[in-house]
């Protein structure tokens, strides 16, 4: 009994045994089951992760790892000198943005100080001295008046010339390619009414600081307004009770200044279509007028021999004496500053501060005649480069050895000085300088622009364009080198 009573104990107990068996089974199943799973997993993750990116090759994992033990490996030292080379670089920038500044406020400084001498009429660029005789190939002749020009002007841009002439024509060139853009043919006598231009002799014509607006006067005492830019008739100013003479623009505005050989000034208004007021004083025909920024204009008073600055604001005028002949043209320098030509043969340089000249050429172009009997060669014209020391004359001659002439004027406008002339064919009976200063236009014809004294048959009537060079500054340089040697 008792031995069937342990036997049925033992095989009691088996059943638990295997129970335990079977649950470490199936934790070991649960376990290699997510095992399995994380494998899977990460198996996925690096799939998709070398998918994305390129895998890195061992030449640059090795570079990255040598860069990264440079980085660690670096030594104080290095690191102070690294440091350093850095801060030099910061101040040699600092020095340099510093310096840029410091030449744009000197820029500025110079350009307001210019303003400053330009206003107060005291300017004076010394740009004689660097100019050089052109070639006589270097010149060129425009021709198109059948007449001779007697005036011109060039636009502030200086791509275009205007000229007239006898002919009662206006042409505008193209200073570039030297090729006639428009064409106003002037009228027969007579046909005023019908005719949209000039119908007798042109004298004068002035440009507008902008371009905008170009004047032209005539023998019949008419002023005519034309838009430069179309050459489209705008307006025509009638009043004055001679020849006009003189025209100009004052600078920065469309008011206009006309002289006349009826010894008067008027001022008008061309924006207003308006005229503004009449000045009277001089003795004799004006035959030349000027204007620059200021509410002013110099005339010439031909044979009263007077050279007048009128104060269009104050309602008065300043009289100048010094040419002993009939004074025929004149232009402003600067604000304070006046060259004047006469038919004594003389060049004169005034200042509006003195009444007698600051310097007086005689004879500047020379004589012509028989010995004894010489007379001096007129100055017809003259032309200056604004603000700076160079200024030009022109000169009638009955002979074949017309010049244009360069003159240099002294410091403080002391003095003038000739620098070269350029020989030209006809009577010079108008001059301009361009702004920008690298050209020079010569109106010239078979006869004075006044009159018919005489006639030169070989002249052409024309425009010569004059190139303006500069001499290099390693020429400038030798020819002071070879001047010390004595050469």
């Amino acid at each position: 009994m008792s031995s069937f009573f342990i036997k049925k104990k033992v095989n009691a107990n088996v059943p638990k045994t295997n129970e335990k068996a079977a649950a470490f089974k199936r934790k070991a199943d649960g376990d290699a089951r997510v095992k399995g799973r994380s494998k899977k997993l990460n198996s996925r993750l690096n799939e998709e992760i070398s998918s994305d990116s390129e895998p890195e090759s061992p030449h640059v994992s090795r570079k990255r790892k040598g860069n990264r033990e440079e980085e660690f490996e670096e030594t104080a030292q290095e690191k102070k000198l690294r440091l350093a080379k850095l801060y030099l670089d910061q101040l040699r920038d600092e020095e340099e943005k510093k310096a840029e500044e410091a030449f744009e406020t000197d820029l500025i400084a110079g350009r307001l100080q210019e303003e400053v001498l330009e206003q107060k009429g005291k300017l004076q660029r010394l740009v004689a001295k660097d100019f050089i005789p052109p070639e006589a190939a270097d010149l060129r002749l425009l021709r198109g008046h059948k007449l001779p020009v007697t005036c011109l002007v060039i636009s502030p841009d200086d791509k275009h010339i205007f000229s007239a002439a006898k002919d009662c024509a206006i042409i505008k060139w193209d200073v570039e390619t030297g090729k006639k853009l428009h064409t106003i043919a002037g009228g027969r006598k007579g046909t005023e009414d019908r005719h949209v231009g000039h119908t007798s002799h042109i004298l004068c014509m002035a440009i507008s600081s902008d371009g905008k607006y170009l004047a032209t006067g005539d023998m019949n005492k008419l002023i005519m307004i034309w838009e430069a830019s179309t050459c489209k008739h705008v307006y025509k100013f009638t009043g004055h009770r001679g020849p006009v003479s003189g025209l100009s623009f004052r600078k920065g505005t469309h008011d206009l200044y006309s002289a006349s050989h009826d010894r008067s000034i008027k001022v008008w208004n061309v924006d207003e279509n308006a005229y503004v007021e009449t000045l009277f004083g001089h003795q004799d025909v004006i035959t030349g007028l000027d204007s620059l920024s200021r509410e002013r204009c110099v005339t010439a008073g031909g044979r009263d021999r007077t050279v007048r600055v009128w104060k269009i604001a104050e309602e008065s005028q300043l009289v100048f004496h010094g040419h002993e002949g009939s004074i025929d043209c004149i232009q402003l320098i600067n604000e304070e500053h006046i060259i004047t030509g006469a038919d004594d043969g003389s060049l004169a340089l005034w200042s509006v501060n003195r009444k007698k000249p600051l310097s007086t050429v005689k004879r500047a172009h020379g004589c012509h005649g028989d010995q004894g009997l010489e007379q001096p060669h007129w100055i017809s014209a003259v032309a200056a480069l604004q603000n700076t020391d160079t200024i030009a004359s022109g000169a009638s001659s009955c002979s074949h050895n017309s010049k244009v002439q360069l003159w240099r004027c002294g410091e403080g406008f002391r003095g003038l000085h000739p620098l070269f002339s350029v020989p030209v064919a006809g009577f010079v009976n108008s001059l301009k300088f361009s702004n920008s200063g690298s050209f020079l236009v010569a109106g010239v014809g078979q006869e004075h622009r006044l009159g018919r004294w005489w006639r030169i048959k070989e002249a052409k009537n024309g425009l010569y364009i004059i190139p303006l060079k500069k001499q290099d500054s390693d020429q400038e340089a030798t020819s002071i080198d070879l001047a010390e040697v004595g050469v």
